[in-house]
């Protein structure tokens, strides 16, 4: 691996790491105290209702994802995948640490909620944006039989993003008194997103830009107008890439958010334990995530996307047992086997994305169809698990829902089929563009 292939994995590593530790430190607050601090008349009449309504602020920034994703797309396929990630990064950022600033209902009233959804709305635009630049600078910078493993580095950012979320939250649980937390200590690690948005940005300002790119733009191919020529020729795979991610979103989400406030709210665990467990079993999160996009490149996306799914379709009724089982020990097991069929269908998405799009509309394509997955599937995956359970009274409801959702996903990942392989590059170009610049074509040879 060479040098400048580590300073890309490790930017975008860096960049997608922190800018989920920023999205999940929210959606993590919304399920333990953001909803008497910034709903309080609703959590004083009925605290259930004031959780689904906090659990709902989650989902409202994902309406903005398709915004933030066709922005970042279109600049993206014209300007570059690194400036949009620079952006993206600061940008997030900025509005989790305001976050960490807000007053509460009590200070200003209704102003407050309203201010939090404004953040969550700039964070959600941001996120749209972000995912779609990192995993093509990971992707578009690999050796052709290595884009799996390399557009695993990406999704990677994922888990270390929720691990270090969970992480610092455990940490202030745990130092401080429950009152303490609930006055000043959520405040902390939404204002710690200002030095992690330092040591990202130096990283990500570090990286060259994308050689498939750099080649797209000597050679004149962009689009004028990426969103119409994306819709015009690649509507189908815009829908499957949507679909293919609905269950993995959806079911991830309920591992970053609903079971801890399942779990601390109506099974009473301890926030602190409960903390600590998804934390550790977020590890293996992270382990096959990476493995799934190493092993996609033996096996194929789509039967590593296959074996993924499956696991998680089997795997949802006996989890909610052992969770309604109150045995912390139970809980983490649970949840780090889960992580199996999560990893196995998160880690070849960079990959497989970017393989299905031309170049000229990449960018727009696989940041659209990741948002409308992400709108569909774990959008509000959190609130209608609530409202499933409040309805029911039986936590296998949300499994039969995720269970329904894995089955999309399977037939979507089906439907599209194999991409392993195919061409990144702007084909007719290429041998052109090695005998104007004769210095690229060893690199560009042996990366696509």
């Amino acid at each position: 691996m060479s040098s400048e292939e580590r300073k890309v994995l490790a930017g975008t590593l860096a960049g997608t790491t922190i800018e989920w530790y920023d999205f999940f430190i929210y959606a993590q607050a919304a399920g333990l105290v953001l909803a008497p601090l910034f709903l309080a008349p609703v959590s004083e009449d009925s605290p259930g209702l004031a959780t689904v309504i906090s659990l709902a602020t989650i989902g409202i920034s994902f309406l903005f994802r398709p915004l933030g994703a066709i922005v970042a797309g279109r600049f993206g396929d014209r300007l570059g995948r690194k400036k949009m990630l620079v952006f993206t990064l600061v940008l997030m950022g900025a509005a989790t640490a305001l976050i960490g600033l807000l007053p509460t209902y009590e200070q200003i009233g209704v102003a407050a909620p309203a201010l939090l959804v404004l953040l969550r709305v700039l964070q959600g635009f941001s996120a749209g944006g972000e995912w779609g630049g990192a995993a093509l600078m990971s992707v578009e910078h690999a050796p052709v039989g290595r884009r799996g493993f390399f557009g695993a580095y990406p999704q990677i950012g994922v888990p270390i993003g929720m691990i270090l979320a969970t992480g610092v939250l455990w940490v202030l649980s745990t130092v401080t008194t429950p009152e303490q937390f609930q006055s000043w200590g959520w405040r902390i690690p939404f204002l710690l997103s200002v030095v992690l948005i330092v040591i990202g940005y130096l990283i990500r300002r570090a990286v060259e830009e994308s050689p498939v790119f750099k080649e797209m733009r000597l050679r004149r191919k962009e689009s004028s107008a990426p969103l119409r020529d994306l819709f015009r020729s690649n509507t189908k795979e815009v829908v499957l890439t949507a679909l293919i991610f609905v269950a993995n979103n959806a079911a991830g989400y309920l591992l970053i958010a609903f079971f801890i406030a399942y779990a601390t709210g109506a099974l009473e665990m301890p926030r602190e334990s409960v903390l600590l467990a998804t934390t550790l079993a977020s590890f293996g999160w992270l382990v096959f995530t990476m493995y799934g996009g190493a092993l996609s490149d033996r096996i194929g996306r789509v039967r590593t996307f296959q074996i993924g799914y499956a696991l998680v379709f089997v795997w949802m009724i006996p989890l909610f047992l052992l969770i309604d089982s109150r045995n912390i020990w139970l809980y983490g097991f649970a949840l780090f086997l889960l992580t199996i069929g999560l990893g196995l269908s998160y880690g070849p998405m960079s990959a497989m994305y970017a393989e299905m799009f031309p170049v000229a509309v990449r960018y727009s394509g696989v940041s659209i169809g990741y948002a409308l997955g992400a709108i569909l599937g774990g959008a509000f995956a959190p609130m209608i698990a609530q409202l499933l359970l409040e309805s029911t009274g039986w936590s296998g409801s949300v499994g039969l829902y995720i269970m329904a959702l894995c089955l999309v996903s399977f037939a979507a990942v089906t439907v599209a089929g194999e991409t392993r392989g195919n061409d990144l590059r702007v084909a007719e170009a290429h041998d052109q563009y090695l005998r104007e610049h004769p210095e690229a074509a060893d690199e560009l040879g042996r990366r696509t």
